[in-house]
């Protein structure tokens, strides 16, 4: 038996999945279900509590148990990194359609490496906010499965971020960052009356992500760009683009 929206909302927050705003007025709802990365979670909270931004966990179940209008109750989805076969087939067709319509509706979406993916025409139930198919970053096809990988914007300097199995999203939106290979890191763009942000790349990666590896961008600053991306989709504001 599915329980009231407005009680789930409280189990997440009473849980520690907001910052204590009433069920159902959190600006953003962070999905934390099945195939999602739990320290990926963990970071996008942590930029938010940092920012004073209210936000509400959602899992699978109760994703699948909210309306296109309980979506758009909030002003920003976020879907963070993980597994994106895993979130899409543990979510009912019907909760991929009505994410859809919430965003074309109104309601903000940030897709964060799977959940970029996610957003695109994946055929494991994806959202498909966007007609096209993402594929993975050419890195990938080098055998490289993670690594710090520089990313350029048209209005700032090339910082280095965290990547790992993320997507390159040709196709869709105003590339606002790009990969080495020139194509679009960062991608924006309006979905009917929704705005949309997906990102290949990690920007809100703590330092403890980065064992072993060398960055030459401390994880602070790759960490307020991440914060930007958030402010920018939670505000459906456009970031310089190319």
């Amino acid at each position: 038996m599915r329980r009231p929206i407005a009680a789930m909302m409280l189990v997440s927050c009473l849980a520690g999945g907001c910052d204590g705003s009433r069920p159902g007025t959190a600006d953003v709802l962070l999905f934390a279900g099945t195939g999602t990365s739990p320290n990926d979670v963990r970071a996008i909270e942590a930029l938010l509590a940092a920012r004073g931004i209210r936000y509400s966990r959602a899992g699978s179940t109760e994703l699948d148990a909210m309306s296109a209008d309980d979506l758009r109750a909030h002003r920003l989805l976020i879907v963070p990194g993980g597994n994106f076969e895993e979130m899409g087939n543990h979510l009912a067709p019907t909760t991929s359609a009505r994410i859809r319509a919430a965003v074309r509706g109104g309601l903000h979406y940030l897709g964060i490496c799977g959940g970029a993916f996610l957003a695109g025409d994946s055929p494991y139930n994806g959202i498909n906010l966007t007609g096209v198919r993402f594929g993975f970053y050419s890195a990938e096809l080098r055998g490289i499965r993670k690594a710090a990988v520089p990313i350029s914007s048209p209005d700032g300097p090339t910082l280095e971020h965290y990547w790992e199995d993320g997507p390159e999203l040709s196709g869709w939106g105003e590339a606002i960052a790009r990969y080495p290979d020139g194509t679009p890191a960062v991608a924006q763009g309006m979905v009917g009356k929704g705005w949309a942000i997906l990102a290949g790349v990690h920007p809100e990666a703590p330092e403890n992500w980065r064992a072993g590896m060398t960055f030459t961008t401390p994880a602070r600053v790759a960490n307020a760009y991440a914060t930007t991306l958030i402010e920018a989709a939670l505000e459906g504001k456009a970031l310089t683009h190319y």
